[in-house]
This record gives structure tokens, C-alpha cells and sequence, in this order.
């Protein structure tokens, strides 16, 4: 069927003529845009500025399945805070409701450099969507945000659920308990999210109910695979989100153009199936490219892995990023469905880029590369001794495990202010995971040298992010080093807000021979940094591995 624009006139036919039944279809009135799914989920579109707070044109005002209201009364489902506040100056709004074909409802949202798309297919209990932007939101962070009942959908992730809390601890975001069976924990929409990696399905869920977000493929979206970015929020009402690009510990710039199809799936409680959004791919939405118009990269294996660890494979440029990982057996990878342009081929071990180079992708095509050889693994290189492992993250060390799930001031965590770490005697797990230059300022390491071992040494420190210019500066017994340059990393909260992903930055520091002793020789690595500030909110940085090597 040719696409056509239905008149309202059309709509409201189309509304009546399935009587009491449920029929696939839309209708609208002076208010709103109602569209039956055929599948128990009925949707209402705002069509018209109620001049109430977070509540706009083009928001989903209500989310009915099987009966039952989903959508907070108060507050809408939409972009942002609403389509009229994504562009400072722009507040015109403007929808366009088109059926594509007998069993397709699309609804167009326009708000200056945007155009969100709600997609709605007979028969499936979902509302896929996709987001088109020319231009950044001046708002600072391009988002979708569900605003649900709290007090039906009461199955939320623990680390995101504020209620009960006794306000914030820091910022006007992380929240704390002072009393109560949580007394002294955290809660924040920043804990308990997931790498961009594990993205799959996110979901709420009540008594008989479910909502759940299928994020859809991430090209377009900004921060590489192990980003890490707001899914969930419970307070007042239940928020479930998708984050296409923020300001939140950013590595990268942001990608414009077409970000989905990504969908909102509802169910009577269980975990659905990832859905095939395949249908999507004939409506002609702005900047949608055909798999005919796609390529990929295939490599034939890849040698010098560790074997305790998994291996992934991005692909990045200023248009698109991509991830795979590769083979457990024999390393070799595949990644298809790329938009065509040259892409920076970045090996990670975990989280740790350890092999790079420049590929190019054409349409149609796959390019075919034969193995390849990791050549920049810091753990090839035989230690002394070595405080955890060359992975890119901080989590086999202290506290390393609770890093994404709570803030460093949580009862939960060990204490920051460890005592002398000796070489020999304490596991990885005894070394803090964070140091901060006004919590645990200078942290000591204990190690022994043998006659014969006292020869120059290279002293190595591995950060996966650093907060406001901090790095870290040794002394070595008596010796001590200069002050090394900081790191380019992103502007932003980063140790305090659940990750440890910014910029991977390797320290090195020369020691001279006749610095040490046979005997017991005391390193002190001291957090340094020209900015001032207090507590866990001053210069600090996540460390990935420290060791002592031959220069």
C-alpha cells in the first residue's frame, strides 16, 4: 500500500470501526493520538501543550496493556524532559501520523535538528522506536525516558530505587540512607547499569506485568563497548531508560544520524525474547541505511591471547561504532552490518586495548583480514612483581566488585585507607581499586630485593580513569620522581557516578639502581593534582594493574 498521511477524519473511522473488540489501528481526538497494537497494549501521543511541567507535545501519555494504566498521570513518557525543551529557542512540536501499510502505524515527533519516530506493528505488544538528530540537544544528553507507576511496577533494580532514602549525599544525584535496615548505603540512577556490551533486554515488572527496554544496536551512540550510562530510576515513579549519548564520564564525541530501532516491550511479568525489529527496515526513516548498504570485517584468528580472559573487537570512526568478540578457540572474529567509511579496529583483553589498526568497509562486502598478532599487552612483558592484572579494570582489587553498584563512601565498601601493601604476602585484593588525593593520598607497597636483584627497574601504574587531572607521583626509599603530565580524560564526575571507564593511561618511572636496597624497599605512590577538593570528590583515579619490570 502506497504510504498516505490519514486525515483525522480517516482515523476516527478507522477507531469505530472495530466496535467493542481490540482492532490494530489508530484514532485521534482534540488531545491525544490512540493507537491499538491488537496485542493488549493501547497508546495515547499528547497532541496538544497541557502548560504542565514535563508534559509536551509528541510524549506517550498513557501506556494501557491488558487494562491496566502504566504511564505516571503526572508526568510524560518522551525525549529528554519533553520534545519542546530539547532545543534552547525551539519549542514548536509538530506530529505526523502515517500508516506505511495495513499492519504499520508510524508517528513522526519534529522538534528542531530531531525527529523521533514511534512504530507500532499489528499484533506485537511493543512500541519500537527510533531517534534522528542533525544537532547535539543544547539540553546536553539525547535520552529516552519511560516515567512508569512505582506502585505497580515494583520490580526494580535495587541500586537505582531511591525511596526511603534521606536525601542526597552528593550533587543532586546520589542518594543516601541515615537510618533505617539501609543505613549508610547509596542509591543512584548512575548504579547497577551495564556495559554497552551486555546491552540486551532491561525491564521492570509488577504483579502479572512487564515493561522492558530492548536497546537495539549502538551505532550510533557514543563511548565504545564497556560505556557505561543511566538504565534505571525508581522514586516518585519508575523510570526506564535508553541513553543514546550523555555527558557522563563521555570518552568520545557524539554520533549524529539515526539512533535505533530500540523498543519498549510489555509482557505479563517473564523476561521476553529479543525482538526482530527486521520490519522496521522498509518505512524509510531518515537516515536509515539497508543491509544492502552495509559491509563488515572478518579476521582469520588472532594469536598472543591469555586465555583467562575474553577478548572483544571494536570498530570506531566519527560516524558509527561496532563490537564483536572474538572466537574463545582460535580468536577469530566477524562483525557485519557496518555503515561503509575507515574504521580504527581497537583489540581489547577485557577491557584493555591491547592491538590496533585501520580497516575499511565498503557496501556489500566483507573485508577479510588473515590472523593477527596482539602486540601492546603490558602483561607480555615478565615482572618482579605485579598487583593485579592488565585488564583494563580495576575489579580484582579492593573493592573493585562494588564499584558500579554503590558510592566509595557506602558501608559496604572496605575501608580506602588501607595499611602498607607487602609484595609476597597480600593478594591483589588488599590494594584499593580507587585513590583519591584527599582519602587515601599516598598508598605504600612493601617488596624485597635479593643480592643480585638491585638493578634498574621501571615502576609501571595502569589507570582506566582519572577525575580532575590526577595522576600519580613515586617515591622509591629516598628517591623521588618528577611530576608527571595528568591524562586526557573526560570533564566530568566519573570514580563517584558507578564506572571506572575513561581513558586507559600507562605511568612508567625509571628507577635508578643505586635508589635501592637488598632488603625491604618502600615504594609510596602519592595522587596529585592542581585542582583542589574534599573527600571522594577530589582528584582520583581508578587503577587497572602496577608492577615492577626490567626497563
Amino acid at each position: 500500500m502506497r504510504k498516505q498521511e490519514l486525515s483525522l477524519v480517516a482515523a476516527l473511522l478507522l477507531a469505530t470501526a472495530g466496535g467493542a473488540r481490540a482492532e490494530f489501528g489508530l484514532s485521534a481526538d482534540a488531545l491525544h493520538y490512540t493507537v491499538d497494537t491488537g496485542a493488549g497494549l493501547v497508546f495515547k501521543l499528547r497532541r496538544t501543550d497541557t502548560g504542565a511541567s514535563i508534559q509536551s507535545i509528541g510524549d506517550i501519555a498513557s501506556l494501557r496493556y491488558k487494562g491496566i494504566e502504566l504511564q505516571d498521570a503526572n508526568r510524560g513518557s518522551h525525549i529528554a524532559s519533553g520534545f519542546d525543551t530539547i532545543y534552547s529557542g525551539i519549542s514548536a512540536v509538530s506530529l505526523e501520523a502515517t500508516q506505511p501499510d495495513a499492519d504499520t502505524i508510524q508517528i513522526a515527533v519534529r522538534s528542531g535538528g530531531l525527529t523521533h519516530y514511534y512504530l507500532a506493528r499489528r499484533g506485537l505488544p511493543m512500541i519500537a522506536m527510533a531517534t534522528h538528530v542533525t544537532a547535539q540537544p543544547t539540553v546536553g544528553e539525547l535520552r529516552w525516558i519511560s516515567r512508569l507507576r512505582a506502585d505497580l511496577l515494583t520490580g526494580v533494580p535495587p541500586e537505582s530505587d531511591l525511596r526511603g532514602s534521606s536525601g542526597a549525599i552528593e550533587s543532586s544525584d546520589v542518594f543516601g540512607f541515615a537510618s533505617g535496615a539501609n543505613q549508610g548505603q547509596s542509591r543512584s540512577k548512575y548504579y547497577g547499569n551495564e556495559r554497552a556490551l551486555d546491552y540486551g533486554l532491561r525491564g521492570v515488572t509488577g504483579n502479572g506485568v512487564g515493561v522492558f527496554m530492548a536497546y537495539g544496536q549502538r551505532e550510533r551512540a557514543s563511548g565504545g563497548p564497556f560505556f557505561r550510562d543511566i538504565q534505571n530510576q525508581t522514586g516518585t515513579n519508575t523510570e526506564l531508560y535508553n541513553y543514546m549519548n550523555s555527558g557522563h564520564n563521555q570518552t568520545e564525541p557524539f554520533r549524529m544520524g539515526l539512533h535505533g530501532p530500540y523498543a519498549l516491550l510489555f509482557t505479563d511479568g517473564s523476561t521476553p525474547s529479543l525482538p526482530d525489529l527486521g520490519w522496521v527496515d522498509g518505512l524509510g526513516l531518515l537516515g536509515h541505511v539497508s543491509a544492502l548498504g552495509r559491509g563488515g570485517v572478518t579476521v582469520a584468528g588472532l594469536s598472543g591471547r591469555d586465555p583467562n580472559h575474553v577478548y572483544t573487537v571494536g570498530f570506531a570512526n566519527s560516524a558509527a561504532q561496532y563490537w564483536t568478540n572474538a572466537h574463545p578457540v582460535d580468536g577469530s572474529f566477524s562483525r557485519s552490518g557496518m555503515l561503509p567509511g575507515d574504521y580504527t579496529m581497537t583489540v581489547y583483553k577485557n577491557e584493555l586495548a591491547v592491538h590496533s589498526r585501520s580497516v575499511t568497509v565498503a557496501a556489500n562486502t566483507s573485508y577479510a583480514l588473515n590472523p593477527l598478532s596482539i602486540t601492546g599487552d603490558p602483561s607480555a612483558t615478565p615482572a618482579l612483581w605485579r598487583i593485579g592484572d592488565w585488564d583494563g579494570t580495576p575489579r580484582e582489587l579492593l573493592n573493585g566488585a562494588r564499584l558500579t553498584g554503590m558510592h566509595p563512601s557506602d558501608v559496604r565498601m572496605s575501608p580506602w585507607t588501607a595499611l602498607p601493601f607487602v609484595v609476597g604476602r597480600d593478594a591483589s585484593a588488599a590494594f584499593p581499586a580507587y585513590q583519591w588525593k584527599d582519602v587515601n593520598g599516598r598508598l605504600q607497597i612493601r617488596f624485597m630485593l635479593r643480592r643480585g636483584q638491585v638493578m634498574p627497574y621501571r615502576l609501571r601504574i595502569g589507570l582506566t580513569a582519572a577525575y580532575n587531572g590526577a595522576r600519580p607521583k613515586l617515591q622509591v626509599n629516598g628517591w623521588v620522581s618528577g611530576n608527571p603530565a595528568s591524562s586526557t580524560q573526560p570533564r566530568s564526575r566519573s570514580l563517584t557516578i558507578g564506572t571506572y571507564r575513561g581513558n586507559n593511561a600507562l605511568y612508567q618511572f625509571d628507577i635508578p639502581a643505586a635508589e635501592l636496597v637488598v632488603g625491604e624497599n618502600l615504594v609510596t605512590i602519592e595522587a596529585i593534582s592542581g585542582t583542589a577538593g574534599s573527600g571522594f570528590t577530589s582528584p582520583g583515579y581508578a587503577i587497572d594493574a602496577i608492577d615492577l619490570v626490567r626497563p
